[in-house]
């Protein structure tokens, strides 16, 4: 599969950058270079969603892209800086493979160096937001070229030929007149001093010439590493002097302590000290919760001297928090009247006169992310200075915060990224190394906090619970006229600021007032929701209950009007178009022009035809087995899945083949594309399966795998095919890890429904089944 672009026409969705030489030692000294040439390429700001501005920024702000450096060693190593953090997506790989491609780098001569947590240097370095891609993709391609235009001049010279004779060829330049050829290390000292080209003359490489983009024939950087176990995850941070530390923390969200006694903890053989860790009133952003720390020499007696703890805590206004009660809570408010964020025609009217009226509550409850490493952070603070080794996705606002929470310059912060044993949204909120920061100055020695799996699931910023309440309208020849959504959820802005009960802009343009069907009468509604817990953003944050409902409610119409499904869902998209929202005020476009990243319905409509030819549908299935299908927009890219399900006469689940189509636009590795679909599967079946996470008494009910499983390797999808639709010459490349999440689940549910006529309308689906 080879990459389709125009890069004329690409280069128009982004701003140009202006490439500039560095000669500063520091610099060349943290590449590990002597002499040679270093570009940076500071990015011009844009408009996007900064997720770690804050309530008081919320939900627009600016993001400084980043300066992203280059270097050419006199031995002819090329060191590209991965300015985002690694966790499974590729991003360490795939940013520097589109640098290496543009200048023509062998890439078996190129070495990624991780970045430091620097937004000075580096911009945002938020790794969420699936956008990575696609706001680095022409910066990467014109810093790349321009060392390359750099080269070339400097061998023209040296030959004394005019440049337009000589070409970068795999790591050389070459004169094919002559046959003389120069290394780029041999290159690189003269091409320090050639003057930068302005990037607005830069011409890019064809694409029909390019040796690595497009093609899925390099393997991520780290993928050795992985494989071998020398990889250096967060928790394989070591230090001279290291202390090690769990930490005891209230267990309601916005609880206080209010004493502890630590005799029995410090009889615990390793234990060496127990002292109180500050917390800060709820919602406080990213600052700890406070509690008590068990310091020992290590992890595994810090982990006996908490559990000999004593601890006396005040639960604070959260203490009655009920899963239950607040669902019913959540759908009493779904059946008034909310907040109109979207308004099209009359849908009273229209609801009223319609010959038929379809309602459908579906509820999804908190998930946490459980990625495979917990948190877990080192720090170091000596005086007025911190250094931070952690698995984060977020470095620069890390950078920030300890800097902040300890009362010392941002300078004086260095933030060493790990690779991250997976994230979903979780390591985006650097609480665990702030208190890994705080204890290591009250200690004066190096500290590092532990997470276990319980601290993980307990204490996580959890992904919202919801309740989606649709009414759909049908005239007398089934088709929709109206269509009424109520959404009602705690909002992530929650976290930064109290008293907040409506969902943000950001929350409320995934899969809410984006919905993209061509209906005349349509109203969307926010009714007001209060936070109990801590809520953060989840992979894919709220389209997954927007695409569960909508999606659902496709499923549920095609039944009613005795129609097949994805004949249904291509109605209900209508005509191909952009779609039009006008009525609602500033609608969220994951921080992109809406210009440059409309609704188009014709990209909708082709997924959920390529996925239905390439998937089968309407194909022959035995006895027991059913096929349902699903479509979703999210990260501004196009996905749709088609799901076999086989279901035994006890109820038993499992997933013969699963079948997804996406058009994420101009893309760089197909490879990762693939690898993320796969994965978002076994996530997507793993949380409609088995995802919930309730409370009690304030308190998380679950704590580890045991009571919040996820799927096993038997229970995954035995087949999952990935279909990659080819971009046309000027789309501009959208999100990956993200999107492949949403359309799972009611592709799931609209596939049970097909093989029992059982529609479940509440996740996860438990023991709905046996029922």
């Amino acid at each position: 599969m080879n990459i389709i672009t125009n890069p004329d026409k690409l280069r128009g969705f982004a701003k140009h950058i202006k490439v500039e030489k560095v000669s500063r030692r520091a610099i060349l000294k943290s590449l590990g270079i002597a002499g040679g040439l270093v570009l940076a390429a500071p990015v011009m700001s844009r408009q996007a969603f900064a997720y770690e501005t804050g309530a008081g920024k919320m939900p627009h702000g600016t993001v400084v892209d980043p300066r992203v450096f280059v270097a050419i060693a006199p031995d002819g190593i090329v060191t590209i800086v991965a300015h985002r953090s690694e966790m499974g997506t590729g991003v360490r790989t795939s940013l520097p493979l589109i640098v290496a491609e543009e200048m023509e780098a062998d890439w078996s001569r190129v070495k990624v160096q991780q970045a430091h947590g620097d937004e000075v240097k580096y911009g945002n370095q938020d790794t969420d937001g699936s956008r990575s891609t696609r706001h680095y993709l022409i910066p990467m391609r014109e810093i790349g070229a321009s060392a390359r235009v750099m080269l070339e001049s400097a061998a023209a010279k040296r030959w004394n030929v005019p440049a337009t004779e000589v070409k970068a060829v795999n790591h050389e330049v070459v004169h094919s007149a002559s046959g003389r050829r120069l290394g780029f290390g041999e290159l690189a000292a003269d091409a320090a001093k050639e003057s930068v080209p302005n990037v607005e003359g830069l011409k890019l490489k064809d694409p029909k010439d390019f040796r690595y983009l497009g093609k899925g024939e390099i393997s991520i950087v780290d993928l050795r590493d992985i494989t071998v176990g020398t990889a250096h995850y967060g928790t394989d941070t070591r230090l001279p002097g290291m202390k090690y530390a769990v930490i005891a923390r209230p267990p309601v969200t916005g609880g206080k302590l209010v004493s502890f006694d630590s005799t029995d903890a410090m009889k615990v053989s390793g234990v060496e000290k127990v002292i109180e860790v500050k917390g800060w009133p709820w919602p406080s952003k990213f600052q700890p919760l406070g509690g008590v720390a068990v310091i020992a020499r290590n992890t595994g007696a810090a982990i006996k001297g908490r559990d000999a703890l004593k601890v006396v805590w005040d639960d604070g206004a959260n203490a009655k928090y009920e899963s239950a009660a607040y669902r019913a809570e959540l759908e009493e408010a779904s059946r008034k009247p909310g907040l109109v964020v979207r308004k099209e025609g009359d849908v009273d009217a229209a609801l009223k006169s319609a010959d038929k009226v379809i309602v459908g509550e579906y509820y999804l409850p908190h998930l946490a992310h459980v990625s495979m490493e917990p948190p877990v952070a080192v720090a170091d603070v000596r005086g007025d200075k911190a250094e931070i080794w952690a698995p984060v996705q977020s470095p620069g606002g890390t950078r920030e915060d300890v800097a902040k929470t300890l009362g010392i310059p941002e300078d004086n912060v260095t933030v060493n990224v790990t690779l991250l044993g997976g994230g979903f949204g979780r390591k985006s909120k650097c609480d665990f190394a702030l208190e890994a920061a705080l204890l290591s100055k009250a200690l004066g020695a190096p500290v590092k906090v532990q997470w276990t799996r319980e601290d993980d699931v307990r204490h996580d910023f959890l992904h919202t619970v919801s309740v989606e309440r649709i009414e759909a309208g049908l005239d007398k020849n089934g088709k929709v006229i109206a269509w009424r959504h109520r959404s009602v959820a705690p909002s992530i802005a929650s976290t930064f600021a109290a008293n907040t009960v409506h969902e943000a802009a950001f929350e409320l343009g995934m899969g809410l007032i984006d919905m993209p069907f061509e209906i005349a009468n349509v109203q969307c509604e926010n009714p007001e929701a209060a936070a109990h817990t801590r809520i953060g953003w989840f992979r894919s944050v709220s389209n997954i209950p927007r695409a569960f409902a909508v999606q659902s409610m496709v499923g549920e119409l095609a039944h009613a009007t005795n129609r097949d499904q994805k004949d249904m869902l291509l109605e209900l998209i209508g005509s191909p178009r952009i779609v039009s929202l006008a009525s609602v005020k500033d609608p969220w476009n994951y921080g992109e022009p809406y210009d440059s990243y409309p609704i188009d319905t014709a990209r909708l409509r082709k997924v959920v035809e390529v996925v239905a030819d390439k998937g089968g549908w309407g194909r022959t299935v035995p006895k027991g087995h059913g096929l349902g299908i699903a479509v979703h927009r999210s990260f501004v890219s196009y996905i749709a899945t088609i799901i076999e399900v086989s279901i035994d006469d006890k109820g038993k689940l499992t997933v013969p083949r699963v079948d997804t189509a996406i058009d994420c636009g101009t893309y760089v590795n197909p490879e990762r594309i693939q690898s993320q679909i796969e994965g978002a599967a076994i996530m997507g079946l793993s949380l409609a399966k088995y995802g919930e996470i309730t409370f009690k008494d304030g308190k998380v009910q679950q704590g580890n795998f045991d009571d919040f499983p996820v799927i096993r390797m038997d229970e995954a999808p035995l087949v999952t095919n990935v279909h990659i639709v080819p971009p046309g010459p000027d789309t501009p490349p959208s999100g990956v890890g993200e999107p492949g999440v949403p359309p799972f689940a009611p592709a799931l549910i609209n596939a049970i429904f097909a093989a029992t006529g059982k529609r479940i309308r509440a996740l996860p689906i438990g023991k709905q089944l046996e029922a």
